[in-house]
């Protein structure tokens, strides 16, 4: 096999491991390119394992990105989430491949931005691609006991996981679905039956499109927020329209206004209410969005 095909094969993996450090496609692709870079110009017949080298150099190019955007995303606009990663459920795409068997919420991403960058990175070794930690600890350039603090530190801080029971991916699109029903229409109640009553929002429109910049808590303040648009746009007789597609690998929604795509809407659910929702409406985060909603 050639160094090239060799690199090929590890690629999608190695955009997973970057868009789930860095949250946004471009500077995952940059990060990957980079590395295949430094790829060819490594001693490849020196190295035992091209997967274990591919995985330490991308993840210490990303915890080198993620330094540098600190400053940068301190200063953002509202809240910063993830570009979101929108497909088709039967369509093939670089976005299928990123989020197969190791998708990643919104909101779990979002949880993520409380952790240091090593604390990032060894929790996603860790629980999410089931790295050794002496594998993170060649990836790191850290000690397998320091990896161990890392990972047990970002558990804490992340909080135990969720008991309450997960839909099935079926029950889960039926609650997309009845929302954006019950959004399109106005309906506060209706909304708002849909929603915990501890439901949380968050909406990123980097500056460019305005939204709420502070989060929302509460079923009725999140109905009344998605009422009031709708009630807004049904006055001057703008179309408002939802998609159901998959976002980061679970059924989410693209918010079209007058036809245009607005925004891509995460949803995280537990039994039958919505827990959280992230709405990503800043342009620079859409362009993937767009393409798979045929906007």
């Amino acid at each position: 096999m050639t160094p090239t095909q060799t690199f090929l094969d590890q690629r999608p993996r190695l955009l997973a491991i970057a868009y789930r450090m860095l949250g946004t496609r471009q500077e995952s692709e940059d990060a990957v390119q980079e590395a295949y870079l430094k790829w060819g110009q490594a001693d490849i017949a020196a190295i035992r394992s091209p997967q274990a080298w591919l995985v330490s150099v991308t993840t210490r190019l990303c915890i080198d990105r993620l330094r540098a955007l600190k400053v940068e995303r301190e200063a953002y606009v509202g809240a910063w989430l993830p570009e979101p990663l929108v497909a088709d459920a039967d369509a093939a795409s670089p976005e299928a491949e990123l989020e197969r068997g190791q998708h990643l919420s919104i909101a779990l991403l979002l949880l993520l931005e409380r952790l240091s960058v090593e604390e990032r990175a060894s929790f996603l070794l860790r629980e999410v691609l089931d790295f050794d930690y002496d594998e993170i600890a060649r990836a790191l350039e850290r000690s397998e006991g320091a990896c161990r603090q890392l990972v047990y530190r970002a558990r804490r801080r992340l909080g135990e996981p969720s008991r309450r029971f997960s839909p099935t991916p079926g029950q889960h699109r039926a609650l997309v679905e009845r929302f954006a029903a019950a959004t399109a229409a106005g309906d506060i109640g209706r909304i708002a039956a849909l929603l915990s009553d501890d439901v949380a929002l968050v909406a990123d429109g980097g500056g460019v499109v305005r939204t709420v910049l502070k989060p929302l808590h509460g079923a009725q303040r999140v109905a009344r927020f998605f009422h009031v648009i709708a009630r807004q746009l049904a006055a001057h007789a703008v179309p408002l329209d939802y998609r159901p597609v998959l976002v980061n690998g679970e059924w989410g929604l693209l918010r079209f206004i007058n036809g245009a795509l607005h925004s891509v809407i995460a949803l995280e659910t537990a039994e039958d209410r919505i827990m959280s929702i992230g709405i990503v409406a800043n342009p620079a985060k859409l362009s993937g969005a767009a393409k798979a909603g045929g906007g």
